[in-house]
């Protein structure tokens, strides 16, 4: 089977159940009729970058990355989580204040978020400052943030 049709069927799999191990993953492409081995799927979760991600009760499940605004892995949900204190703007800043020592994993987490309305952000120790294109930009960024710390 073509690797680009495997693929689409892995991302189809991976929606439509909850793929918690390689083999889980290879049982449901060889009842497709997609004769694969473990390595053959091991190299596609590779090229497709899947990722885990928890649910019920602490397991995981392989995922499909989606650069939404609104969807940060847990880990990344939880150090927002953590280390916010507070956030402002100004023309063309979002400044997001942290716990001390927090600020370069907040980051990290915010740029994880992929928003294309932060042009680019630098991390202190308990300060970030984002810059952004636009006031209204500054805004939509702090409600996206806000989202998730309240989730």
């Amino acid at each position: 089977m073509r690797k680009a049709l495997r693929h689409a069927k892995i991302k189809e799999i991976i929606g439509k159940y909850d793929i918690e191990t390689q083999e889980d993953l290879v049982m449901r492409l060889n009842e497709m009729d997609c004769n694969v081995t473990q390595s053959t799927v091991s190299r596609d979760i590779r090229d497709l970058k899947l990722t885990k991600v928890s649910y019920e009760g602490g397991r995981q499940k392989y995922t499909y990355g989606s650069h939404d605004t609104q969807v940060l892995n847990d880990k990344y949900s939880r150090v927002l989580k953590d280390g916010f204190v507070s956030m402002d703007t100004a023309p063309g800043l979002l400044v997001v204040k942290t716990v001390s020592g927090m600020a370069m994993a907040v980051a990290a987490a915010i740029d994880a978020m992929k928003m294309e309305e932060i042009i680019g952000s630098i991390a202190g120790d308990d300060t970030i400052m984002c810059a952004v294109k636009t006031t209204e930009d500054a805004q939509m960024v702090m409600n996206s943030i806000e989202q998730i710390i309240k989730h």
